[in-house]
């Protein structure tokens, strides 16, 4: 890695300052030195939902082991606990249950998929205690959780920079969308609603199961409608593959769910020509990401992307909230991390309205191309 400007080196500070803010005590608050401080966190680490939560899940661990070994919280070390909910919503349930009725967790990090993460969420709003989610603002009830914070972007935000870079990047006037019933499913409604200021025309939409295994059929009728561009979206390889073998060689654009290494080794061959609206791009980071790239790299060998950010910033959030509200009540955190945030991922506002505050100016574009991923010029502002 080539060696940063004194810009990318001061960036890069303000990053270590916030990290270090998060072991930060406030005045007057001393911790007692005893266990670990547990924090909870229910993944899919097995299941259609596994490119997700393994991302994740090494993010967290990373930013566990760097938190510690800078002092922890006020002196005092954090244990993330970790469960994989093999991508099922039941499941999710009742590992945070256990989570927080029994090993008495004060926050919850997770789930990684949207159905998840409102089972999850059922609980901790009635607890009055944080939960850090791995997925955007999903259905409406989810407004209604005071304490559930989101470290991906709504859905709706999602969308309009997909439509960005089709309409303005693209030049498309013609969609074919090919998305799977959960996360595409979420992503696809709020095309409809944001599409009408793009001047686009969806010529086929086709939908199929989470978790299937061949989509082949649905691709070709994509195909035959002869779109500009096609939109895939879904939390599985298997539609990009199929796409390319039924022989769809337009530009894929796809949404930030899909932009994981483990679903791009999943496509093998077919990793081409599709470009992600995200939001890291190891091969190309911003000033304020290189340090954790960096860090990420000699402790996995490895480029981190979107969700390994998102696992990193997830526990620097928890940790920065415990050490402000001095406590381990889970009220009085929750309420601690209501507040902006400068993440590696993003900057975050958890008290703005969709409780992420992330805007579409924040978005990077990237295209894959033979299973590399390149930063493009493309840009796009506005909230």
């Amino acid at each position: 890695m080539q060696a940063s400007s004194g810009s990318g080196r001061l960036q890069r500070r303000k990053v270590l300052q916030a990290i270090a803010a998060a072991a930060a005590v406030p005045p007057g608050v001393v911790w007692s030195q005893s266990e670990p401080i547990k924090i909870g966190a229910v993944l899919s680490l097995t299941g259609p939902g596994a490119g997700l939560g393994g991302p994740e899940r090494d993010g967290i661990l990373l930013a566990e082991k760097v938190i510690n070994e800078r002092g922890g919280v006020g002196g005092r070390q954090i244990k993330v606990l970790i469960d994989d909910d093999g991508s099922k919503p039941d499941l999710a349930k009742s590992k945070a249950e256990a989570m927080i009725f029994t090993e008495k967790v004060p926050v919850m990090i997770g789930p990684s998929l949207t159905a998840s993460t409102g089972a999850i969420a059922a609980i901790t709003n009635a607890e009055k205690m944080a939960q850090l989610t791995f997925t955007g603002l999903g259905p409406p009830i989810e407004m209604s959780y005071k304490t559930l914070y989101h470290l991906l972007p709504p859905q709706s935000l999602n969308a309009r920079a997909m439509l960005e870079y089709a309409t303005k990047g693209a030049k498309a006037k013609k969609i074919g969308v090919l998305h799977d019933t959960g996360y595409g499913q979420a992503v696809m409604a709020s095309l409809k609603q944001v599409s009408e200021k793009y001047g686009v025309d969806y010529v086929a939409v086709e939908r199929f199961e989470v978790g299937a295994t061949d989509v082949s059929a649905q691709a070709a009728k994509v195909r035959a409608a002869q779109p500009d561009v096609v939109f895939v979206i879904a939390t599985s390889p298997v539609p990009f593959r199929n796409a390319r073998q039924m022989r769809l060689t337009q530009q894929i654009v796809s949404a930030i769910g899909s932009a994981s290494y483990d679903y791009v080794r999943g496509m093998g061959e077919f990793a081409d020509d599709i470009v992600f609206p995200e939001f890291v791009v190891g091969e190309a980071p911003l000033p304020r990401q290189k340090e954790f790239v960096e860090l990420y790299q000699r402790a996995y060998n490895a480029l981190p992307k979107n969700f390994e950010a998102a696992g990193w910033d997830a526990v620097h959030v928890a940790a920065k909230a415990l050490a402000k509200a001095g406590t381990t009540n889970r009220e009085a955190i929750a309420q601690a991390m209501r507040q902006p945030h400068e993440g590696v991922m993003a900057g975050y506002n958890f008290s703005a309205p969709d409780m992420t505050g992330i805007d579409l100016g924040s978005y990077v574009f990237s295209r894959l191309d033979k299973g590399k991923f390149t930063r493009l010029p493309f840009t796009t502002s506005g909230a």
